[in-house]
């Protein structure tokens, strides 16, 4: 498969979004405005509530595949595309990420499995189903400043109803415990935003006002792996994304994701891998 972009397509929020935010109910037929059968981005956040249905999507070379009732969320960094469906039913809510708070963003991130399925009878689903149904009837009225601050009112409660499921069974004794979790779930956030830069575990360290030996130690009681490979891979996913969406060559892939020796850039893409960049585009896309 040959690509001859030489960026990864990105999309912004559709122009018939106002303030930021639009629904869509998956029985329109006519609400796509560009090709979402082809891997891209979005500069903004995506969750789709399935009703009913069967889903297969691709995120960041794994296939998800489900049938509904899900929950499922896209973030902005995040390569995906759909590979098929079949008689969906539900909506999806595609929202600029500063409507939200940075809480609730990084709690759905870290927390949220995709896909996160439920149970129609649960007063959860049921809650959602008139969420999201109102948001979409407040749409459809007339515009103006009040209407749309009603609409992001509707997806705080919306986001914050969904950070309580996912939250409702850590136990509220385990303190020492959680403040490890939010460590942890700080700095993969921080490696995710800062990867091309910050190399080093003490500049992790640093944003988070801890020692580098604490941060390490924390996140690798939690994770079986210490900070220096984390930052690593999340370089790597770059590189995969870059090496498989397009057709820069292993330099300048390297420079986009931080590294200005290609050749040490190619040996931790194999140490990581097991395949050197080259084997990987072959192996995954040619």
């Amino acid at each position: 498969m040959k690509n001859q972009n030489q960026t990864i397509t990105q999309f912004e929020l559709s122009p018939l979004a106002k303030a930021g935010i639009i629904i869509v109910n998956m029985e329109d037929r006519e609400i796509e405005e560009h090709d979402i059968s082809k891997p891209h981005r979005d500069d903004h956040c995506q969750l789709m509530f399935a009703l009913s249905g069967k889903f297969k999507l691709n995120i960041d070379f794994e296939n998800v595949e489900f049938t509904a009732p899900a929950l499922l969320c896209v973030f902005p960094e995040e390569v995906h595309h759909i590979i098929d469906v079949e008689n969906p039913k539900g909506w999806m809510i595609s929202f600029d990420p500063s409507l939200a708070s940075k809480e609730i963003l990084q709690l759905l991130e870290n927390k949220i499995e995709n896909p996160f399925l439920l149970q129609q009878e649960s007063n959860f689903f049921q809650q959602l189903s008139i969420l999201m149904d109102l948001i979409e009837k407040i749409q459809l009225e007339n515009k103006n400043n009040y209407i749309q601050k009603s609409i992001h009112s509707l997806l705080n409660a919306l986001l914050n109803l969904i950070a309580a499921e996912l939250v409702s069974n850590i136990s509220v004794d385990k303190e020492k415990e959680n403040r490890s979790i939010i460590i942890k779930e700080t700095f993969i956030k921080l490696t995710k935003e800062h990867f091309k830069i910050w190399k080093q575990p003490a500049q992790y360290a640093a944003a988070l006002s801890i020692s580098v030996a604490h941060l390490n130690d924390t996140v690798k009681s939690l994770t079986g792996s210490p900070v220096s490979v984390h930052i690593q891979e999340a370089s790597i996913l770059e590189a995969k994304r870059l090496l498989y969406f397009t057709d820069k060559n292993v330099k300048e892939v390297a420079y986009e994701v931080g590294y200005d020796e290609p050749v040490y850039f190619g040996k931790l893409f194999k140490k990581v891998t097991n395949l050197t960049p080259l084997e990987f585009r072959k192996k995954f896309r040619d």
